[in-house]
């Protein structure tokens, strides 16, 4: 592992989560989670892997503290049980909400309005993230007339005004084509290298996940549980021609594979 990646990976804990359980009874007692055990340090990129139905969407809800675990569970942020939506924790769903009748920097600017933050920082703060999320050239434009991609990180960007610890991302690319995901892949990287937040991804695509992430986060059928945590030791930055073509890079897309039952 490179060794600033070394001595990211020895901060302070960011999230931490024991014995987290969850059961949902609108039709019957269902168990989406069951004893949940993991810890994200700060600045550090995981990824949550595992099968449809497995609770990963249920889990990030519950680190937003948008769902409350079980008695039993433990859900700590930077040491603070995390028992209501935090100003601290920031969610990127698959689906974007940006406001249609809305400009592209109107959208951004909208949920630093509402926390009511001094119009002059909310200035500065979207003139430093449009060029970041090269949608400079676009910030008069409305949701209609851009591409997907476009849209996505114009999502990305509603969240990051806010400058949240920890990023929570539920597929956030997952409704995209397959190119558009992966240049935005390299864009998600490319913005964490910059600003360094804590970052949960939950995904269905191992690639991703290796390319991305400092660990990879199992989980089993229903009731979800981690089963297996996977230290991702390739060199940071990564280039994606480079990252992807070495033979670390096909070893973990193997070994994740078979963890995740396919041949």
């Amino acid at each position: 592992m490179a060794n600033g990646a070394a001595q990211m990976l020895d901060g302070e804990i960011a999230v931490q989560a024991t014995g987290v359980a969850k059961t949902f009874d609108a039709r019957g007692a269902v168990r989406a989670l069951d004893s949940v055990d993991f810890s994200v340090r700060r600045g550090e990129f995981v990824s949550i892997l595992g099968p449809s139905g497995c609770g990963k969407s249920t889990l990030l809800r519950i680190v937003a503290g948008l769902v409350q675990p079980d008695a039993g569970g433990v859900l700590q942020v930077f040491g603070k049980p995390q028992t209501q939506v935090s100003d601290e924790v920031g969610v990127v769903f698959q689906t974007h909400n940006m406001l249609p009748w809305e400009t592209v920097e109107s959208n951004i600017r909208l949920a630093a309005e509402v926390r009511k933050l001094p119009r002059r920082e909310i200035d500065a703060r979207v003139d430093a993230l449009l060029p970041i999320l090269k949608l400079e050239a676009f910030r008069r434009h409305h949701p209609h007339e851009l591409s997907g991609g476009m849209r996505q990180r114009a999502a990305l960007g509603q969240i990051l005004i806010t400058r949240p610890q920890v990023l929570l991302l539920d597929e956030p690319f997952g409704a995209l084509d397959a190119l558009t995901r992966d240049q935005l892949n390299v864009e998600l990287l490319r913005l964490w290298q910059e600003m360094r937040q804590t970052v949960i991804l939950i995904t269905h695509s191992i690639a991703e996940a290796v390319f991305l992430s400092d660990r990879v986060l199992v989980m089993s059928e229903r009731p979800g549980r981690i089963v297996e945590d996977i230290r991702i030791d390739l060199p940071r930055p990564r280039d994606p021609r480079a990252t992807k073509e070495s033979p670390a890079f096909g070893r973990y897309m193997t070994q994740l594979g078979q963890l995740m039952g396919v041949d």
